[in-house]
């Protein structure tokens, strides 16, 4: 069994995407150093976090049950330290956490919590739900996080996005040193700060892993998100397999396209509910400090940062109709390429009936 293994839980949308490529990337040089990353043959660990906290996910969870069993046998194989990462483990409840420790045993566990401040997490997981084919309207959910904690999707998102629920139901079992809380920084600092904090948390080199990653999970604008749960709701009644929906919508007409325009409006917090947001941070900061565990990085980075009181907020839900009308066009275009590049069904099965038919003669 490993000496040390780290359980990185996320929390959703605090460059878990950045951090989990970067480690995969590296996985030969750090295991240089005795650090192993045991992704098996899938590249990344969503099927073993899947199958320990049991979420229904477009119908898989059948297809994952044995990956988290599958994972402790790879990390009892292991020599040195190991480190589990992915985000959806943020979700997982007393039992499934006490599972996860048991499993683990008896290497000396330690949990990793990266923790971006409340204000820029209201806004990317709501865009990150609409990726997933909801249909919420940005002052709905709002309404929802602040007001109706029980209701979904308010419930789902406290799950994963309440950072002392989500420390308290991980570290019941450990001692603050055990426990980690990583701050993710404010924009405006170096690119690669918060792999170091989070180098720093798991006991590794940043030089042990030089490999930088380019993946990242961006952020969509107003006009985008409109344009989304439009399509989103029309989608529902069209039968559209979840595969295809990944690859044509998220992936082609979410990532490639609207994310890559690069002038899209940023969606913030609206401003009524800043004092909410300080609130939050005012209990996070209390508890970490009561606590004892240990903050790679600076608790200030918890804090909102309050637009200027005299900035315009632009309403998500209401963007200019000409802007949705210019990343609908881009939407299209997309997809009219992406059509035209695939060769039609017909067209592949006369091709291969032509390559047998050649083969034949050449007997």
């Amino acid at each position: 069994m490993a000496d040390v293994v780290y359980l990185h839980l996320g929390a959703p949308k605090t460059g878990t995407t950045y951090i989990q490529d970067r480690l995969a990337l590296n996985r030969p040089t750090l295991a240089r150093h005795d650090v192993r990353y045991p992704v098996g043959s899938n590249g990344d660990m969503f099927r073993p976090a899947l199958d320990l906290v049991e979420r229904p996910w477009a119908g898989l969870q059948r297809d994952v049950e044995g990956e988290w069993d599958a994972l402790v046998r790879r990390t009892q194989r292991a020599k040195g330290s190991v480190i589990i990462s992915h985000e959806i483990l943020a979700g997982a409840n007393r039992e499934q956490v006490e599972r996860a420790v048991t499993s683990l045993a008896p290497a000396d566990i330690h949990i990793v919590v990266t923790a971006r401040d409340i204000a820029r997490q209201v806004p990317a997981e709501w865009q990150e739900r609409l990726k997933h084919r909801h249909v919420s309207s940005y002052r709905r959910f709002v309404r929802r996080i602040e007001r109706r904690p029980r209701s979904e999707p308010a419930k789902s998102f406290w799950q994963v996005q309440d950072l002392t629920r989500v420390l308290e139901r991980w570290s019941s079992q450990l001692t603050p040193d055990h426990v980690h809380v990583v701050t993710v920084p404010h924009p405006g600092a170096p690119h690669d700060e918060l792999w170091r904090r989070f180098c720093r948390a798991v006991d590794v080199d940043p030089a042990w892993a030089p490999l930088d990653s380019v993946r990242r999970n961006p952020s969509i604008g107003a006009a985008e998100t409109v344009l989304l749960r439009r399509l989103n709701a029309r989608l529902r009644t069209e039968g559209l397999q979840q595969a295809d929906y990944a690859t044509l919508v998220r992936q082609l007409i979410v990532h490639e396209t609207l994310a890559a325009r690069g002038t899209a409006e940023k969606v913030t917090l609206p401003p009524t509910s800043y004092d909410w947001a300080d609130e939050i941070a005012d209990r996070w900061h209390d508890w970490l400090v009561g606590s004892g565990v240990d903050v790679v990085g600076d608790l200030d980075d918890l804090r909102p940062v309050r637009p200027a009181p005299d900035a315009p907020w632009k309403n998500p839900d209401r963007p200019r109709q000409r802007e949705v009308t210019d990343v609908t066009m881009e939407a299209l275009v997309a997809v009219v390429m992406e059509a035209a590049r695939r060769t039609p069904p017909d067209e592949q099965l006369t091709a291969r009936v032509g390559k047998v038919a050649r083969r034949l003669r050449e007997r």
